[in-house]
């Protein structure tokens, strides 16, 4: 409780976010650990803080998930973990009860997409991940991988159809190598949470700024939530991405920060 007040206290001393760029979060986490220390009506409060008007989220476990959906179906997208626990990180690719896992939960029929999951070159042709992806094919999910630009394109190539999130646009890839495979892959969507280099120092990277205007469409923000101390930081996270939104025209500014996410995910 002291905790969950500290940071209310910080939130109300920080000056107030500019609500004139709404947001949409594609990328949130209210894991275990979250859950035991912020309500779902103080991690509301926090995305009211910081202008965020839905958010699509996967926890571990998708407990997490289920309780902030219940609370707000309306800002809520859920999506669903393959991740039973933290240790499922490194072994889920090759665990055939994670197929029943995850079959028996789609069976809500609230889940817009499977993930955010971890996957290393390779690892797309294991039984697993091709049984997940079929899982996403018949039902019409998307994927959402956090993965490198080699691991991204062999997903993409199981089933081209399959709508791929791609969390933190490769985390490390370039703006080229993020645009050679949009240009490639109509399926490919891209989520922008911890790639700092956008914009370092606040001034929009002249090379990403010309990728956003080639796809204005394909683009969406996010924030991931992977640790606690990520709710406390959100509404300046959200507050960054607002000052290099406005450095774009705000056609392009307004797809990015919510219509991308609202057209592909904003229907229940």
């Amino acid at each position: 409780m002291r905790l969950v007040f500290s940071l209310l206290c910080c939130l109300f001393a920080s000056p107030a976010v500019a609500q004139d760029l709404p947001i949409f979060d594609a990328h949130i986490h209210y894991n275990r650990s979250a859950g035991q220390r912020f309500s779902p009506e103080t991690i509301l409060f926090i995305l009211n803080r910081a202008g965020v008007g839905r958010a699509l989220v996967s926890s571990t476990p998708d407990d997490g998930t289920l309780l902030l959906h219940k609370t707000a179906p309306g800002r809520i997208v859920p999506f669903l973990r393959p991740y039973r626990s933290d240790a499922d990180v490194a072994t889920w690719t090759k665990d055939p009860s994670v197929l029943d896992y995850i079959e028996d939960r789609l069976e809500r029929g609230i889940y817009r997409g499977i993930g955010e999951f971890h996957l290393g070159p390779g690892d797309a042709a294991s039984p697993v991940v091709v049984g997940i992806h079929r899982m996403a094919a018949r039902q019409g999910l998307f994927l959402h991988a956090h993965t490198d630009d080699v691991a991204v394109e062999e997903l993409l190539q199981l089933k081209p159809e399959v709508p791929i999130l791609w969390a933190h646009a490769g985390m490390s890839a370039s703006a080229d190598t993020v645009g050679r495979l949009l240009e490639r892959y109509q399926t490919l969507w891209v989520e922008l949470s911890l790639r700092f280099d956008v914009a370092p120092g606040g001034r929009l990277d002249p090379a990403w700024r010309a990728l956003f205007l080639r796809f204005p469409d394909r683009f969406m923000v996010g924030t991931d939530t992977w640790v606690d101390a990520q709710w406390r930081r959100l509404p300046g996270i959200i507050g960054r991405f607002r000052v290099w939104l406005r450095q774009l025209p705000p056609d392009v500014a307004k797809q990015i920060a919510s219509e991308n996410a609202e057209r592909l995910f904003g229907g229940q």
